[in-house]
């Protein structure tokens, strides 16, 4: 236990190969008065390499140029390169001396991604919270922090999950992105470049909102159960609310413990999600501002005894959908004729669901083995725009040490159609799907 404050006080820093079944509630803005400093100042940094065989769009208004879905985020720019995912650096611990029963937790964001993207690559804040437990029972948390929901965005992803992506579901259902418009307006008749490429008003979500939670977790014996209730803007980081409208969280888990405390517990973990709010936005060829519903929904298990682990999680949503970019161009992109852009695309009101299930092996100490398997099926409620997505995921990780691992990915990356023929314009477009390898270094400090 004698550093035990140091794991909880850098998000389980030290706690990579054993965080899987951890109450993240609980690991995350919440420290014992006994074990956390009156300021922990930590951060980490995620150099990476990657690459796509980039196959270009066979067919379409944009035939022979690059595929969005083949180009690496956030720039969009190529299929093969270095670059920083995060470099991010915070505080936090009991920050009033006066009071150990309050806690703070702050973070900012210094590397290109999608939250400091659409500020040019500035700096942003993604995490500032504090978090008052005077009340047995009911711990309040207030500010702009990760909202309780699903095991992907909830976990400290980027410094515990053995790899570098999020699956479909995860990546396209519940990381948000803010737009002004359904891209329905584009692309335009007109003069040469017109058009709205409809691209984010703002930063992505990255699993956070800006309001109020009210949590705990309680012993049952040898069982852990928490629950978790939000109320929050539902309009992004480092913003207020654009209209009346408040998001709604509810989460609860319960965890069967065989063993271990705080991040290197073992232990089975049931859970379950959901959450519900409003976006406005301009749909149709008039761009007509309106209201529309935004509900995600979803349970899974986690369950860890060294040296397996096996999480299952199954997403469903319903309401807006996001529909990717015109023809799979890149946003912004002119036609081959030169009239009107690719826009991203929004369904205002349709329904989705995915899951995934992701296996690991602990060997030899220092490797970790891991396979993951993830279906996405985008709106499910039009025929002819349905998409399904596919991804297997291999994964091999060395740890150098408790802070220090090398991590490697290769995605098998399927998409199609399901219900239009195989001659389909749109199944030749998803058929040019390519592969993507990753290799990214984790280093906390």
């Amino acid at each position: 236990m004698k550093n035990f404050h140091l794991a909880l006080a850098g998000a389980l820093l030290t706690a990579a190969p054993q965080a899987f079944a951890a109450n993240w509630l609980m690991l995350q803005g919440t420290e014992a008065p006994s074990a956390a400093p009156v300021a922990q100042v930590w951060g980490f940094i995620q150099p990476t390499y990657a690459h796509t065989d980039g196959d270009n769009l066979p067919t379409g208004a944009w035939a022979g140029q690059e595929a969005v879905f083949n180009l690496i985020a956030p720039d969009l720019a190529t299929n093969d390169t270095f670059y920083l995912a995060r470099a991010r650096v915070g505080v936090r611990g009991q920050g009033f001396p006066l009071n150990s029963r309050v806690n703070y937790f702050i973070l900012g964001e210094f590397a290109n991604n999608g939250i400091t993207a659409v500020n040019g690559g500035a700096a942003a804040l993604s995490d500032a919270s504090v978090t008052l437990n005077y009340i047995p029972g009911a711990r309040i948390r207030v500010g702009q922090f990760k909202y309780p929901g699903a095991e992907e965005g909830l976990q400290a992803y980027p410094i515990t999950s053995p790899y570098v992506n999020f699956t479909n579901a995860t990546d396209q259902l519940l990381l948000e992105r803010f737009f002004d418009g359904d891209g329905a307006d584009t692309p335009p008749t007109g003069a040469a470049g017109s058009g709205n490429a409809n691209l984010p008003n703002g930063s992505v979500g990255a699993f956070r909102d800006v309001g109020v939670q009210v949590f705990d977790s309680f012993a049952l014996g040898a069982w852990d159960a928490s629950y978790a209730v939000m109320f929050g803007n539902g309009n992004g980081l480092n913003r207020s609310d654009n209209d009346n409208n408040k998001d709604l969280y509810l989460y609860l888990a319960a965890e069967q413990v065989y063993g271990g405390e705080g991040p290197y517990r073992d232990g089975l973990k049931l859970f379950a999600w959901t959450q519900d709010g409003k976006r406005t936005l301009r749909t149709g060829a008039a761009q007509t501002l309106g209201e529309f519903d935004r509900t995600r929904t979803g349970a899974g298990v986690a369950f860890r005894k060294r040296p397996f682990r096996a999480v299952a999680e199954y997403i469903q949503a319903d309401g807006m959908i996001p529909d990717g970019t015109d023809g799979g161009a890149v946003p912004g992109a002119a036609t081959n004729t030169g009239v009107g852009v690719a826009s991203f695309n929004m369904a205002p009101v349709d329904k989705a669901d995915g899951y995934y299930l992701d296996l690991g092996y602990r060997f030899l100490r220092s490797f970790e083995v891991n396979l993951r398997y993830d279906v996405l099926n985008r709106r499910t409620e039009t025929s002819a725009a349905e998409r399904e997505f596919i991804t297997t995921t291999v994964g091999l990780q060395y740890f150098f040490d408790p802070k220090n691992r090398v991590t490697l990915n290769y995605e098998m990356r399927d998409a199609e159609a399901p219900n239009l023929p195989g001659s389909n314009p749109a199944n030749a477009i998803l058929g040019a799907t390519a592969d993507r390898v990753t290799v990214q270094l984790t280093s906390i400090f």
